[in-house]
């Protein structure tokens, strides 16, 4: 069987700001193959504004991935560059793809002022100005002195910017853009142009700025020989922008890397759109399946199962769908909080693991628990659904998707499998049971609920049919008696 792709998201946001979270990963790179992972996404690795406190997105030097004395601090939040290094080695021994996080958008934490002409612009509607030109002190200009100029000596000038918020002058907050530079067209619409988002905003019309990007994409390719990549902000990225930089990164590397994009939105046709734009090298995030489980989670049985993979990516572009239940944004206390109920987890995770369509990511706070905000992982349902994924043969795929309330799914399996066939039954209601038919090649079979959740022993008929109970607010997952024993046996 062919492998089938499963990414850890390696990170929460409130981890501990110890510098130990590389070794931490290190350590868990057995384990995590163990768990069918396929591949893990790290946390950005340079040297970030708020130094050991930076969750990596507030890009200061992307060349000190925890070497230099920056921001008042060696390591990053994650550790030292010799202990990155040795976490991608500790993956890729274990035949786990790395991917990294890759943040173009902004930068912060610029180490002095430069005078310079900016215009001030509606937030709301960054189309329209508010102000004349005018002359502000603005904080552009990186000179990375910790790092006195070893791997790279370029210095960061408001040239490569397009805007701040921020004039040190005045004290004033707006959102200014710099000597009629204009924004970049090709971005989101949102607020009219979403171009500018925080901090120094790149320019990816300027030649420098771009070439310095690409100069970074090579060196940093060398040093670790990473596999793939996440990419932060994209809709707020001149949207061809990637074309010609990760066409550069899968030379070097000679083979096609796995690209996924952060694009979030709920607008199916502005995802469609991001796709198109980007030549089709770039896999997205699915957001609007996101939020359709966390509605479904706070909707107290009045969302509609029928729906769950309505105006998703996972229903229109399912090559380019990476689907994912929760993630460091939409943690409770984050700007994208949508933290999908605990309840549903466990559904959330059957629909993107026990599915055909989508790559599906598993977050590292649903998998290990999040101590600071005190909630534990999934626990063992999750567990089993990794092993189960790891383990069946899917075969074709057919969906039950004909009750509000109660929806149903059979993967066929396969004649040269004997112990493969799965049906899964989920309500959001109360108890309930669905006729399905799974596979005649499966007949006489009796099928269990791995999950535990229900004693019923189910026997397929000559045709391959069977009555699947659920109980109410559960899901079950019915798989033949010898691959849930086999399962079980391996908890022990």
């Amino acid at each position: 069987m062919a492998e089938r792709k499963m990414i850890l998201q390696g990170f929460e946001w409130y981890l501990p700001a110890d510098g130990s979270h590389w070794k931490t990963l290190a350590g868990k790179a057995e384990e995590i193959k163990n768990l069918g992972f396929s591949a893990i996404w790290f946390p950005p690795a340079n040297k970030a504004s708020a130094g050991i406190n930076d969750v990596g997105y507030g890009t200061y030097d992307r060349y000190d991935l925890g070497e230099f004395d920056q921001k008042g601090t060696v390591p990053t939040k994650y550790g030292t560059k010799d202990d990155y290094l040795a976490a991608v080695r500790a993956f890729k021994d274990q035949d786990v793809e790395v991917f990294a996080d890759i943040v173009f958008n902004q930068m912060l934490g610029a180490d002095e002022t430069e005078m310079v002409s900016a215009t001030a612009y509606d937030a709301n509607n960054r189309n329209e100005e508010i102000s004349g030109e005018e002359e502000i002190e603005a904080w552009t200009k990186f000179t990375f002195p910790g790092r006195n100029g070893k791997y790279n000596d370029y210095v960061w000038t408001w040239k490569n910017f397009s805007g701040v918020d921020y004039d040190e002058r005045t004290k004033s907050h707006a959102i200014f853009n710099f000597d009629d530079r204009g924004w970049d067209q090709d971005v989101d619409k949102e607020n009219g142009n979403y171009d500018y988002l925080m901090g120094c905003d790149l320019d990816m019309q300027y030649p420098e700025t771009i070439e310095q990007l690409d100069a970074w994409g090579k060196w940093h390719l060398e040093i670790t020989d990473i596999d793939g990549y996440r990419l932060d902000a994209l809709k707020h990225i001149q949207f061809d922008f990637f074309v010609d930089w990760l066409l550069n990164r899968r030379a070097e590397k000679g083979v096609d890397m796995f690209v996924v994009g952060e694009y979030w939105s709920n607008d199916l046709g502005a995802l469609t759109n991001y796709l198109n734009s980007s030549g089709n090298l770039i896999s997205l995030f699915d957001v609007p399946l996101h939020n359709n489980l966390f509605n479904a989670s706070k909707s107290n049985g009045q969302f509609d199962m029928r729906n769950i993979f309505s105006n998703t990516l996972a229903e229109t572009h399912p090559d380019y769908s990476v689907t994912f239940v929760d993630n460091h944004d939409t943690q409770k206390g984050q700007s994208l909080e949508s933290w999908v109920e605990g309840w549903f987890k466990i559904h959330a995770y059957s629909l993107i693991l026990l599915r055909k369509t989508g790559i599906p990511v598993v977050f590292w706070g649903d998998l290990y628990g999040i101590p600071s905000q005190g909630i534990n992982p999934a626990g063992q349902d999750l567990i089993d659904l990794l092993k189960l994924r790891e383990k069946i043969h899917f075969g074709n795929q057919i969906d039950y998707f004909d009750d509000a309330n109660c929806i149903g799914w059979v993967l066929t399996g396969d004649l040269n499998e004997p112990d493969s066939g799965v049906a899964v039954i989920m309500t959001n209601g109360p108890e309930n049971e669905k006729e399905m038919t799974i596979s005649a090649i499966h007949r006489g079979k009796t099928f269990v609920d791995v999950l535990r959740n229900n004693e019923a022993k189910v026997v397929l008929d000559n045709n391959g049919k069977g009555l699947f109970p659920v109980g109410g607010g559960q899901v079950s997952i019915y798989v033949q008696e010898a691959v849930a024993q086999q399962i079980f046996n391996s908890q022990k």
